[in-house]
């Protein structure tokens, strides 16, 4: 099956401890989504990585082929079983791919350590960090990552 992540999942030491089944295929940009930072409730200082679709916008991202074990765990790790995430399916030559949104959220930073991890995945994925820094000013950061400033 194929898969789409666009946050955390990006990153490929992330996804060897997740999912043992993934490989990597390549980066992919979404065409018609931005990317943001949310959480379902707004108790939370922090949130997740998220798309949600916005015309004449991309979401950078990658393509990774994961088998069924691989999907259970992910169903997991997203909070499907609670809602915090839904699956999605979007058409790419034909084959459906997978993706998690949220369907309820409140815009919310990400933490300083999702972020890194984050960022790590672009790096992974050859994917442009300019994209993430146009999101990330966004939002009111009370730390500092030298690593994409």
């Amino acid at each position: 099956m194929l898969y789409f992540a666009y946050g955390s999942n990006l990153n490929h030491k992330q996804m060897a401890l997740r999912c043992q089944d993934s490989k990597y295929l390549r980066k992919h940009y979404l065409k018609g989504h931005k990317l943001c930072f949310t959480h379902k409730t707004n108790k939370t200082v922090y949130g997740h990585a998220n798309i949600i679709k916005k015309p004449k916008s991309i979401v950078c991202g990658a393509l990774w082929n994961i088998s069924k074990k691989d999907e259970a765990k992910l169903d997991y790790y997203e909070g499907i079983n609670y809602n915090y995430y839904y699956k999605d399916y979007f058409k790419l030559n034909g084959k459906k791919v997978l993706v998690y949104k949220q369907k309820i959220y409140f815009f919310k930073k990400p933490n300083k350590t999702y972020l890194s991890t984050i960022i790590n995945g672009y790096k992974d994925c050859g994917l442009d960090l300019f994209h993430l820094k146009k999101v990330i000013k966004k939002y009111r950061l009370n730390y500092k990552l030298n690593l994409i400033y």
